[in-house]
């Protein structure tokens, strides 16, 4: 099962992270916090961060645009429901407007699932968040859903290009 990795850092640092692996995506928030991530069998460059197992991949990830992060919290038996939902998901996110990339990311060491999305600008994003599809694909959503073990949260992050 290929792996991937997420971490945290200064952007100067990342980006010299980048320097020794031209793999590594290192992105931007609004707010300045920077992060890097890579996919893979094996990665060099990430020696603190967190490690996922790839249980669905759509798309390849770009050297640009911008990436969204949906961070889901899970009991230690929600993983598989959670899986299952986003595996057979209603939406049509791949046909959207700008869609890059989907990954479902199962956590190797806590119960923090990443379902992320990538599209070539901030307005696809955008324009999916607002669109029928979205909207049919989120129609069903219980206000905590059983798998639950907190609120999700989102990370919206500007891939910085080499």
């Amino acid at each position: 099962m290929t792996k991937f990795w997420i971490t945290h850092g200064t952007t100067d640092y990342l980006k010299s992270l980048r320097d020794k692996n031209e793999n590594l995506l290192v992105m931007e928030e609004l707010d300045g916090d920077a992060m890097a991530m890579i996919e893979g069998d094996e990665q060099h460059v990430i020696t603190e961060g967190r490690e996922f197992e790839v249980v669905e991949a759509i798309g390849e990830l770009k050297k640009y645009g911008y990436i969204v992060l949906n961070n889901i919290p899970v009991t230690s038996e929600g993983g598989p429901i959670l899986e299952s939902r986003f595996k057979q998901r209603s939406g049509k996110i791949e046909s959207a407007e700008g869609f890059e990339a989907f990954r479902i990311l199962r956590p190797t060491s806590n119960h923090t699932y990443v379902i992320l999305t990538q599209w070539k600008h901030v307005d696809d994003f955008m324009n999916w968040k607002n669109s029928q599809d979205f909207k049919k694909a989120h129609s069903n959503q219980e206000e905590k859903p059983a798998y639950a073990d907190g609120p999700a949260y989102i990370t919206q992050l500007d891939v910085l290009e080499p």
